[in-house]
């Protein structure tokens, strides 16, 4: 049984990755052109799935009694990828012309 501060944290943590993550998908889909919808994925995306995966990471280390690090693999990896795949999209469209 965790703590009930552990679990109102996770809670909350979920809540946040939750919404950043409803917010960037429709940034997704309502935005203009590619270059603004890029902003979508890479950022508010980005954190929202790094709310939920520091909720993982809590819940685990809370659960478990010892720091897991299969999460801070996951966050490593996501918060390095991002920005390198929505860099290589947008060179991607400017270089063939792509504004749609």
């Amino acid at each position: 049984m965790l703590h009930p501060a552990v679990e109102l944290l996770v809670s909350f943590l979920l809540l946040v990755g939750g919404a950043f993550a409803l917010v960037g998908s429709i940034g997704l889909l309502r935005l203009p052109d590619i270059f603004t919808r890029l902003h979508g994925p890479t950022k508010a995306t980005t954190l929202g799935i790094g709310a939920v995966v520091v909720a993982l990471l809590v819940h685990t280390t809370a659960a478990s009694g010892h720091l897991s690090l299969k999460e801070l693999a996951i966050s490593l990896f996501l918060f390095i990828t991002a920005p390198v795949s929505a860099h290589v999209l947008a060179k991607a469209a400017l270089k063939t012309g792509r504004k749609d």
